[in-house]
C-alpha cells in the first residue's frame, strides 16, 4: 500500500466518524473493527443512566456477556434502546473485556402547560397533544404537540392562531412543557360558489352540504368553520344528492378554498359536471347459482323502470336480495347490480346479478381510536360476528348505523387477511366526537297550555359512559308560575336486542290565569322496536297524576264555586282531582323522510292508541293518526309541497271515564288562525263567558308550500311558505246537571283558514311564525292571527 493511499483510507475513516459523531443521535465504536466482528466480552456495563435501572438497558440490548456478536448486533442493540422512547442518545463501545453502554435520558415531564388559550379549554388541549405529565420528554413529540395545537384551533375556525412551544429546565432531569397559543381572530368564510351547475341552483346545493357561509348567528351555529376534512364530506353529500335523483353521470370537478389575509376571509369553490338526467330503462334479475329462484326475489327490488335513477333504490335493492338470498341458505352469495347506459334516450338498464362469493368467513372485529365508546357498542351495530360468513354488504349497512349514531367524526371499515386463506379481519377505525351538551335558552310562545315567556336548561349525554345510552336532564320555568322538571334515559339495545327501551319521569305545574292552577307528576316506561328500516312499533305504561286547584277570582268568599265566573263544567272536572291516569298504549310509525330538519321528500306517518284503565281513575280508549308528505315542486328553486292530514278519537270505557280536560283540544298544529282552545263545544258561565270544552272527534288537513326567503342566506336557515289548513272538533262526554247551562257549539262545522309562515331552523330548535285569516269559521270562535312557538314538523 503506496503512502498516499494509506492517507486517503485515514482521511476516510476519519470523516465518517465525524460524520456519526455530528449527527448526534447515535455513535458507535469499536476498539478494532476485526474484534467486532467476531468479539465476546466478560461483561457489560451500564453509564449514564440515573432513572432507568441498568439490568432493564442490559435485558434490551441483546448481547450477552461470553458470547461472540458483531456489528448488526450492536447495531440491532442501539436501536432497540431508542425505541424505549428513553432516551436521546446512545453509545455502545468496546473496552477491552467490556462492553460500555453510553446513554442520555429523556427529561421527565413535570407539567404541561397551556399560555393564552380561551376559546380550547385546558384540558381539551392535553387531549390533543402526546406529552403527558411524568412521562418522557421527547423533542420530536413536542414539534408534533405544536402541529396539533395548531389543528384544533384550525378547526373551530381560527386558521390564523400561532403556536409556539418551549420547555423550562426545572433541574434534576425535569422540565415544564410550555404552549404559548396567540388564538388570533375567527376565521370566516364569505362565499360559497358553483361552477358547473345547471340543474340545481347555487342555493339548493350550498343546502345540501355542512359548510356554510358566515352569518350573524354563525358564532352559535359553527356551520362556517372551513374543514378540508369537512369540505371532502361535502363532496360525497353532493354525489348522494345528484345519485338520487338522475345524474349518475355527476362528479366534482374540483372543491378549494382561498384565505384572504387581509379579511380573514375564505371562498369556497365547487366546480361539478352534472352530466345527463337518466331514468331507469329494463329491471332484470340473473343467478349463476343453482336453487336461487329469481323470480321469488324481483318483490324486493326498488328500482321500477320508467321512475328516475336513483343509487338509493339500487343500493337497497342490492342489500334486500342479499339478505333474502342468505335467509334462504346462501350465505356466500353475491348480489352486483350492473348497469347498461342508453345514451340516446338517457336510461340506465340495470342487472342485479346473483353469484357464488368467495367463502370467507370472518376471524375476528378489531375496533381501534375508541377511548370513550366501549367495544361492544360499535360490534352490536353488525349483523356478522367471528365466524360468520363474510359478506360486503353487511358491513356496509354496519358503517351506515355506526354513521348514524352520531357518535364519531368518521367511521372507517377495512379488511386484512386472516390467519388462514379463508378467514378476513374486519378492522374498524372510528374518531370519536363529543356527544354531550349543555344548554340554556329563552323562549316565547302564543299558544298551548302555557302560553307565554320561557326559560328552560338541559344536560344531554347521547352516549353516557360510552355504552351507547341516552340521558337528558332538563328543567325550565315560564309566566304564571309555570315550572317544568323532567328526566329521561334511554337503553338502545335492551337484552342485548335491538330494542329500545327507556323511561321518562316529569313534574310539570301551570296556571290557566283566573281559572285553576294544575300540578302533573308522572312518568313512561317505553320500548321500541324497528321493524324494517322504515317501519318501527313501540309500546309504553304511562302513569300520571293530575291535581286542580280553583283560582280565588273563581270561588266565593265561603271557597264554594261562583258559577257567575266559571261554567260548571270546569268546575266538576277540577273537584274530581286529585287524578290518576294509568294506561298503556303502542304506535305504529312509517318513516320515509329524507332529512328530519329540513324535509324535501318523503312521508311520515303515525298511528297510536292509549287505553286508559289499568287501575286508576280514567278510563278511556283514545286513537290518533297523523300523515305528512313531502314531495320536492322544483329542485332548482327549492319549492317543497307539503299534505297532511291528521285525526283523532276518544272513548269514554265507563261513566265519567273521561274529563274535558282529557279531550282533544284544537291547537295550531290542527289548524291555525285560530285560538288554542277557541273552537268547539262550550259551556258560558253565568255571566256569559264561554269555557271551551274540547271534543272527542277531530279531522284536519292542510296543504302548505314551502320557499327559500329571497336575499336571505341559506345558511340562516330561514324559510317561507304560504298554508291553507282545515279542521273540526265536536263531540262532548258533558253532560249538564239540572239548571245548569247547556253545551253548545257541538256540531261538526269546518273551520278553515289560509296564511303565511316564516320558518327558522335556529341554534335553539326549530321555530316558527304563523299569521293566519280564517276563512270559515263560526261566530263564537275565538281567532288568533298570530301564532308563535316551537315547530314539531313529526
Amino acid at each position: 500500500m503506496t503512502a498516499s493511499s494509506k492517507f486517503f483510507g485515514a482521511a476516510s475513516a476519519i470523516a465518517m466518524s465525524v460524520a456519526l459523531a455530528a449527527s448526534g443521535t447515535v455513535a458507535v465504536s469499536l476498539a478494532t473493527v476485526s474484534a467486532a466482528e467476531a468479539a465476546v466480552v466478560s461483561r457489560i456495563e451500564v453509564r449514564g443512566n440515573k432513572r432507568v435501572d441498568a439490568t432493564t438497558i442490559r435485558d434490551n440490548i441483546g448481547i450477552t456477556p461470553g458470547k461472540s456478536f458483531s456489528n448488526n448486533d450492536i447495531d440491532e442493540a442501539v436501536k432497540r434502546l431508542f425505541a424505549m422512547g428513553l432516551f436521546s442518545d446512545v453509545r455502545i463501545n468496546q473496552v477491552g473485556n467490556a462492553l460500555v453502554v453510553n446513554v442520555s435520558e429523556y427529561s421527565v415531564v413535570n407539567q404541561v402547560l397551556f399560555q393564552g388559550n380561551k376559546k380550547i379549554k385546558d384540558p381539551d388541549l392535553a387531549r390533543a397533544v402526546q406529552l403527558k405529565a411524568r412521562e418522557s420528554f421527547d423533542p420530536a413529540k413536542l414539534e408534533a404537540d405544536k402541529q396539533a395545537v395548531q389543528e384544533a384551533y384550525r378547526r373551530i375556525g381560527r386558521s390564523d392562531a400561532i403556536v409556539n412551544a418551549r420547555t423550562i429546565d426545572l433541574g434534576e432531569g425535569r422540565v415544564n412543557v410550555v404552549f404559548e397559543i396567540n388564538e388570533g381572530g375567527r376565521t370566516k368564510i364569505s362565499a360559497i360558489n358553483f361552477v358547473g351547475n345547471q340543474a340545481f341552483g347555487d342555493r339548493r346545493l350550498r343546502d345540501v352540504i355542512s359548510t356554510k357561509r358566515t352569518n350573524p348567528l354563525s358564532w352559535l351555529t359553527r356551520g362556517d368553520i372551513y374543514d378540508e376534512d369537512k369540505l371532502r364530506a361535502d363532496e360525497e353529500a353532493l354525489r348522494r344528492f345528484y345519485y338520487n335523483r338522475g345524474y349518475a353521470d355527476f362528479q366534482v370537478v374540483s372543491s378549494n378554498a382561498v384565505l384572504d389575509e387581509a379579511t380573514n376571509e375564505y371562498t369556497v369553490t365547487i366546480t361539478v359536471e352534472e352530466g345527463q338526467k337518466y331514468t331507469f330503462g329494463d329491471i332484470q334479475v340473473e343467478s349463476t347459482v343453482p336453487g336461487i329462484d329469481t323470480e321469488s326475489v324481483r318483490g324486493e327490488i326498488k328500482t321500477q323502470s320508467g321512475s328516475v335513477y336513483s343509487a338509493k333504490n339500487i343500493e337497497s335493492s342490492v342489500i334486500d336480495i342479499t339478505e333474502r338470498v342468505a335467509a334462504n341458505g346462501y350465505p356466500f352469495a353475491k348480489v352486483e347490480p350492473r348497469g347498461d347506459r342508453d345514451f340516446e334516450n338517457h336510461t340506465i338498464s340495470v342487472v342485479y346479478s346473483i353469484d357464488e362469493g368467495v367463502r370467507a368467513y370472518v376471524e375476528r372485529i378489531e375496533i381501534r381510536g375508541n377511548e370513550k365508546t366501549r367495544d361492544y357498542v360499535i360490534r352490536r351495530e353488525f349483523d356478522v360476528s367471528e365466524g360468520d360468513a363474510f359478506n360486503q354488504v353487511m358491513i356496509q349497512r354496519a358503517k351506515r348505523r355506526l354513521d348514524a349514531l352520531d357518535f364519531f367524526q368518521t367511521v372507517n371499515i377495512s379488511t386484512v387477511p386472516g390467519s388462514e386463506p379463508d378467514q378476513v379481519i374486519l378492522v374498524v377505525d372510528v374518531v370519536e366526537k363529543p356527544t354531550g351538551e349543555f344548554s340554556i335558552g329563552g323562549g316565547y310562545t302564543t299558544g298551548g297550555e302555557t302560553p307565554g315567556a320561557s326559560v328552560e336548561a338541559s344536560i344531554t349525554e347521547r352516549n353516557f359512559l360510552g355504552r351507547g345510552q341516552y340521558v337528558r336532564i332538563g328543567a325550565g320555568g315560564g309566566q304564571d308560575n309555570s315550572r317544568n322538571y323532567s328526566f329521561s334515559f334511554t337503553e338502545p339495545y335492551f337484552l342485548g336486542q335491538r330494542i329500545s327501551a327507556g323511561f321518562d319521569v316529569f313534574r310539570k305545574t301551570y296556571s290557566l290565569k283566573d281559572r285553576y292552577d294544575v300540578e302533573q307528576t308522572g312518568g313512561t316506561i317505553r320500548f321500541g322496536l324497528p321493524i324494517t328500516d322504515n317501519f318501527s312499533a313501540g309500546v309504553a305504561y304511562n302513569y300520571v297524576q293530575e291535581k286542580y286547584e280553583l283560582d280565588d277570582y273563581v270561588l266565593n268568599d265561603d271557597g264554594t264555586p261562583n258559577f257567575d265566573r266559571v261554567a260548571p263544567a270546569i268546575v266538576e272536572a277540577a273537584e274530581e282531582s286529585p287524578w290518576i291516569k294509568s294506561s298503556l298504549s303502542y304506535s305504529l310509525t312509517y318513516n320515509s323522510i329524507d332529512d328530519v330538519k329540513n324535509p324535501h321528500d318523503g312521508i311520515f306517518a303515525r298511528f297510536t292508541q292509549e287505553y286508559a284503565g289499568v287501575g286508576g281513575d280514567a278510563k278511556y280508549l283514545k286513537s290518533t293518526f297523523k300523515a305528512s308528505y313531502y314531495k320536492t315542486i322544483s329542485e332548482e328553486a327549492d319549492i317543497v309541497g307539503l299534505l297532511g292530514v291528521g285525526g283523532g278519537y276518544i272513548h269514554a270505557l265507563e261513566d265519567d271515564g273521561a274529563r274535558i280536560f282529557d279531550m282533544f283540544k284544537n291547537n295550531s298544529d290542527m289548524i291555525r288562525g285560530f285560538k288554542y282552545n277557541g273552537i268547539g263545544a262550550f259551556q258560558r258561565s253565568n255571566n256569559g263567558e264561554r269555557y271551551y270544552l274540547g271534543g272527542t272527534t277531530y279531522m284536519s288537513a292542510t296543504a302548505e308550500v314551502q320557499f327559500p326567503m329571497p336575499a336571505v342566506p341559506e345558511s340562516l336557515g330561514i324559510r317561507g311558505a304560504v298554508f291553507a289548513d282545515a279542521a273540526t272538533l265536536y263531540g262532548t262526554e258533558y253532560d249538564p246537571g239540572p239548571g245548569q247551562n247547556p253545551v253548545e257549539g257541538d256540531g261538526s262545522a269546518v273551520r278553515a283558514s289560509a296564511g303565511i309562515s316564516l320558518m327558522w331552523a335556529s341554534p335553539f330548535g326549530p321555530l316558527r311564525f304563523d299569521y293566519a285569516w280564517p276563512i270559515k269559521k263560526e261566530d263564537t270562535d275565538k281567532v288568533q292571527n298570530f301564532n308563535f312557538g316551537i315547530s314539531s314538523k313529526f
